[in-house]
């Protein structure tokens, strides 16, 4: 089982109780914002904005506020003014850090991310330094206490999915970013509910650490996750059994 999976798992129920302190909507809006502004504010033709307003749902965003930020992503309502930026760094261990933030102002976020990681046993590297270690994928993840396999299996290998793995207590769904948006569909009409479902970017490879530097390492990343300005962040470690039994 990787601890790199495992982890994101984990991270995603942090996040629900993030809903509270408002850091999910946050992040939800912004996305709405970012992806209304590269395919315009029709989820008919723009599947990523689909993917944004239901992600956005997940979290119970109210519908007034999924409409404003579609239209200041358009630039029919002003306020829409962010950037998409990849950040790539280093954690304790050597560990691979690839950052993606949505900002009005590049400075203070390079420079937030920049602290955060020096803090944290990192260091900022430049563009290029970890990318080619990690593949656009989509992941779509479901509680495995409620799904049998073959029910996932079948479901998600006819609509197109590349995998489906055992992540110990989830179904992890892999899927060619194209293929995201069908195969999510194909889950859903079959009953099935996510407790995550994004296009990311998953590591080639994985690097193991001791417990010692897991922890650093999730401290870190629960560090980078609560900026306002990160939008998600992946790693390329694989976390130790007796850490993961712990947590």
């Amino acid at each position: 089982m990787s601890g790199h999976s495992k982890w994101k798992t984990i991270k995603f129920r942090k996040g629900a109780q993030d809903v509270k302190k408002g850091k999910v909507f946050t992040k939800v809006t912004k996305e709405l914002m970012l992806a209304a502004k590269a395919g315009g504010g029709d989820s008919v033709t723009n599947a990523r904005l689909r993917s944004a307003i239901a992600a956005a749902k997940a979290v119970n965003l109210p519908k007034d506020k999924i409409d404003t930020a579609i239209k200041k992503g358009t630039g029919e309502l002003g306020g829409g003014n962010i950037d998409e930026i990849t950040y790539e760094g280093y954690g304790p261990g050597g560990v691979a850090i690839l950052i993606e933030a949505a900002t009005d102002n590049r400075n203070r976020t390079v420079a937030e991310i920049r602290h955060i990681l020096s803090k944290g046993g990192g260091q900022l590297g430049e563009t290029g330094s970890v990318g080619w270690m990690f593949d656009k994928k989509g992941v779509l993840t479901l509680d495995r206490a409620k799904y049998a396999e073959d029910q996932v299996m079948e479901a998600a290998l006819e609509a197109g999915a590349e995998d489906v793995l055992d992540q110990g207590d989830s179904w992890e769904v892999n899927t060619a970013p194209e293929d995201f948006e069908s195969v999510r569909q194909a889950l859903e009409s079959a009953g099935m509910e996510f407790l995550s479902a994004e296009i990311t970017m998953l590591p080639k490879t994985t690097v193991p650490v001791d417990a010692e530097t897991g922890l650093k390492l999730m401290k870190l990343m629960d560090a980078l996750d609560d900026n306002d300005d990160v939008q998600q962040t992946n790693a390329n470690f694989d976390l130790p059994e007796e850490l993961l039994a712990e947590m």
